[in-house]
């Protein structure tokens, strides 16, 4: 389990590095399920992508971004603007979805066979910066320390991970058991109907018979 734990530590926090194209003020959004109580740290950057050209241009002046950060009840924590390149940070405060949306300002790319905006974006949770901390230590005692601070941290990010899906797995599964259970009443209830509608139409069939004395 110890050595689980070590080398789950090398894996964790998690992060997302990737890129994607927009076009004027066009909004990108992603989803992040995070536990309570975490950091997140977002960094971008933003490059004029010319389509005929594959090449990239000369960034449009005064291009920056808007960064909305909601959670799943619609709640605003984090809405600002940040230029061609930055990094924000936020913290959960519920466990739970939270929407990352990202939206460019400018309305005035330079294109001459079509551009778009091709936007660079590093999402890590649950991470510390360490490096700059490292950088001020004044001996290896100091950094060691330091370093083994970020590991405990990390450690206590990694049982809250694991706190947080076993909160969700059971009520995944709480779900699951009125689901199976109200399918079990349902098919109770449709046999009855079935049974009674069975025993009307008998019932009516003899009295009609009887009505016209077939029988």
């Amino acid at each position: 389990m110890q050595m689980l734990t070590f080398l789950l530590c090398f894996g964790f926090p998690f992060s997302t590095a990737f890129y994607f194209h927009a076009g004027e003020r066009e909004e990108k959004c992603l989803i992040e399920d995070i536990p309570s109580d975490t950091l997140v740290t977002g960094t971008f950057k933003i490059q004029q992508w010319d389509i005929g050209r594959h090449t990239f241009l000369e960034s449009a002046p005064g291009l920056g971004m808007f960064v909305t950060i909601t959670t799943y009840n619609d709640e605003v924590i984090l809405s600002k603007l940040y230029g061609p390149q930055g990094t924000f940070y936020f913290t959960s405060h519920s466990p739970g979805e939270h929407t990352i949306c990202l939206e460019s300002n400018s309305t005035r790319l330079v294109s001459f066979g079509g551009s778009r905006l091709r936007i660079h974006l590093d999402i890590r949770v649950g991470e510390h910066d360490l490096d700059a901390a490292i950088a001020q230590a004044k001996d290896k005692v100091n950094e060691l320390t330091f370093k083994l601070e970020h590991l405990i941290e990390q450690i206590e990010q990694i049982v809250k991970e694991q706190n947080y899906q076993r909160d969700r797995e059971e009520n995944f599964r709480t779900t699951s058991e009125d689901t199976n259970s109200n399918v079990l009443w349902w098919a109770f209830a449709q046999i009855l109907i079935f049974i009674s509608v069975g025993i009307f139409q008998m019932k009516y069939l003899k009295d009609f018979f009887i009505a016209k004395k077939i029988v």
